[in-house]
């Protein structure tokens, strides 16, 4: 057996089979752009975005043997990172070209924020060229559905879901053929730039770098309140602390609050996450201490 050198996502280690039944895909797996996009919809919609282990007060492991018991083999989700390296094992395990990509998170803001969101730049392997690379952004929790082709202007409109890519500005004057790609979606007040990335590869232990970041230190937005989304054709579920809220692509908004003693059970039938009693018991007790 080669060394492994980590480059690759390891995708020969994948359990295919369990991955395709967790996400509900019986199609075909050729690696095209239609294959693509319909294993992107399947995971988007069938995993959800959490990131509970952090209030469980355990580490995020982001080896592919962990990823694949929590995300695939239990009623669980993940974060960005737990995502992608998932679902760039599997790109990879069927024949496509993957390379990783780091975005910040702006949701808006003008200011630099840290290079914690995980993106995948996907090629089928018979692409040419001179064709467009697809994003894809299966760990953000809001979509998209399906992957966008990188193109300055793509703008698609998915189930009533709106998405647009843009060329921004010229990164550093060191560097001026890299240019800040940006990817919007639409709000109830219109386009809102949710984040921003640069074309440069990065690794698996790159990963694990951001994740440590995103998973401990006091100014990340994940260790202070759980955090969970589930997003399908209709409807965006977000759990925000004890704030439950649903958006419909028509942009209609039901939002509540919850007692910290509802969240075990509001997990399990808003967001397909079960936890063993002891996880509830201690998701309760982190949120009731911190209400």
């Amino acid at each position: 057996m080669s060394e492994d050198l980590g480059y690759g996502w390891q995708g020969e280690l994948l359990d295919l089979p369990g991955y395709l039944k967790r996400v509900g895909h019986d199609g075909g797996l050729a690696p095209t752009a239609a294959t693509l996009r319909a294993l992107h919809r399947a995971h988007v919609t069938s995993i959800p975005f959490e990131n509970l282990e952090i209030m469980l007060g355990r580490p995020v492991d982001l080896s592919l043997d962990a990823v694949q018991a929590k995300l695939v083999e239990s009623p669980r989700g993940g974060y960005c990172f737990e995502h992608n390296r998932l679902f760039a094992a599997v790109l990879e395990r069927l024949g496509y070209e993957v390379a990783a990509v780091a975005g910040r998170v702006t949701m808006g803001a003008a200011k630099v924020l840290p290079a914690t969101h995980a993106l995948l730049h996907v090629r089928p392997p018979d692409a040419s060229r001179d064709e467009p690379a697809w994003l894809c952004d299966v760990g953000f929790g809001a979509g998209p559905l399906e992957p966008l082709r990188l193109v300055d202007g793509e703008e698609a409109v998915q189930d009533g879901w709106g998405f647009r890519l843009r060329r921004g500005r010229t990164v550093t004057a060191w560097t001026p053929e890299t240019a800040e790609w940006e990817l919007h979606q639409r709000g109830l007040d219109g386009w809102v730039r949710r984040h921003t990335f640069v074309l440069n590869e990065v690794f698996r232990i790159d990963f694990e770098v951001g994740s440590h970041y995103v998973s401990t230190s006091p100014r990340s937005p994940f260790t202070t309140r759980p955090f969970v989304q589930r997003f399908s054709s209709d409807s965006l579920r977000v759990l925000d602390g004890t704030k439950l809220t649903t958006t419909r692509p028509g942009g209609s908004v039901e939002a509540r609050a919850l007692a910290p003693e509802e969240l075990p059970a509001t997990l399990a039938e808003d967001f397909g996450i079960v936890l063993e009693k002891e996880d509830a018991d201690r998701l309760v007790g982190f949120v009731r201490a911190r209400s």
